[in-house]
């Protein structure tokens, strides 16, 4: 079979073909009759969508797994899966401090994942990094004799998807970037710039925690406070990009400065720059990491302790008002913050019970620990989503 092109796209020239390859994708292998009941597409049009995406290789049947079995009219009821060597992707997360590169297949498993410590935050400093790290991808790439033929960058802040600008990176100082297009330029390859939140939201929705789930959020605590939502099985930008801002909700107007300009945001109480704030004035001791912190407060020291069970509090409350207004089936909580999960869980838990309204209690709130080349691979999910088409279909039967 011929290797991809990096400018080749799946032939999902209609948004049901593009439905079936997403199902698939995530739930597959599936039988013709299980890919029409999960995406409630009729069979001829189930038929219509797989044939030219095997014809392309992107689909192939499993004859061995359902060999001999027939449905009633006699058609193959063998399983169809996507072919995940049929083509390859770059996934990068962009930190303040390091680039985290990933090389993965169309199913998004990792093959090769790199991490390189940055010179800079400037642009002039980051691009030339990026950059060689994608060809170094690429030369990996070619050992597996497959191109790659899609490059997607996270990054944190205020990123336009659609424009592939970077509007605003707090922990980069980037303002109004055209990241897109300038890695595009420099590479060739087709680039998508995402929020690195609803990057790693895309990636939990179609291989980890909220597989099989319509409507779900993803909070992360760490250097920030984030959050991804899946509303009615799509992941939400919002009109401006900006959906899911939780981090910059103001729960006390008297509260400590927040970067936005605003006073007592989640950001402000609870995010690792300002506990470790908080530790320095109420211990008065010059406590330089977010692991000399957590040592003070496992340590005993009541201070601290107070600290971190303040920002499980302003979480808790931030996740509450999420399952109030969209009222998800589940609340995934991930980030490198979780390190100090014992420490927020109690002030998490109450904070939400006691703010969350009705049955909505019933939303399952669960931790998810996941190392920062998953964030990458989030970035890579972006590239496939838009490779075959699923970040712009809408309507599909």
């Amino acid at each position: 079979m011929p290797s991809a092109s990096p400018h080749e796209t799946v032939p999902a020239t209609t948004p049901a073909a593009s439905l079936v390859f997403t199902t698939v994708l995530s739930h597959g292998p599936l039988t013709r009759t299980e890919i029409g009941r999960r995406t409630r597409l009729s069979s001829a049009a189930v038929t219509k969508a797989v044939r030219p995406l095997m014809a392309a290789g992107y689909l192939v049947e499993d004859a061995e797994v359902g060999e001999g079995v027939r449905t009633a009219l006699g058609r193959p009821a063998n399983p169809v899966r996507v072919d995940a060597g049929r083509a390859l992707f770059i996934g990068i997360k962009v930190t303040g401090d390091e680039i985290i590169a990933v090389l993965t297949d169309l199913c998004c498993r990792i093959r090769t994942a790199r991490h390189l410590r940055l010179p800079g935050r400037e642009p002039s400093a980051v691009l030339p990094s990026l950059l060689a790290m994608v060809e170094e991808l690429r030369t990996e790439a070619d050992g597996f004799g497959v191109q790659v033929c899609g490059l997607g960058l996270a990054v944190s802040g205020d990123v336009d998807r659609t424009e592939g600008v970077v509007r605003y990176s707090p922990f980069l100082e980037w303002r109004d970037i055209p990241l897109a297009q300038l890695v595009g330029d420099a590479t060739g390859l087709p680039v998508t710039v995402d929020n690195d939140v609803r990057a790693l939201t895309v990636a939990e929705q179609w291989f980890g925690a909220g597989v099989g789930l319509t409507d779900f959020a993803l909070v992360t605590v760490g250097a920030g406070i984030g959050c991804g939502l899946v509303v009615n099985g799509r992941v939400v930008s919002g009109a401006h990009g900006v959906a899911g801002e939780i981090g910059h909700l103001s729960l006390d107007p008297l509260g400590p400065p927040c970067y936005c300009g605003d006073h007592g945001c989640v950001e402000a109480i609870a995010a690792d720059p300002a506990i470790l704030r908080e530790v320095r004035e109420t211990t008065g001791t010059s406590v330089a990491t977010m692991a000399e912190a957590l040592a003070l407060a496992r340590g005993g020291d009541p201070r601290v302790r107070e600290v971190y069970a303040r920002a499980g509090v302003a979480i808790g409350r931030a996740i509450a008002s999420v399952v109030n207004i969209l009222g998800p089936a589940r609340v995934i909580i991930s980030g490198e913050g979780l390190a100090a999960y014992d420490l927020f869980a109690e002030g998490i838990r109450d904070a939400f019970a006691k703010s969350v309204f009705g049955a909505a209690a019933q939303c399952d709130v669960m931790t998810r620990p996941l190392p920062f080349e998953e964030w990458a691979r989030g970035a890579a999910a972006t590239a496939i989503q838009s490779f075959i088409g699923s970040d712009t279909r809408e309507e599909y039967r």
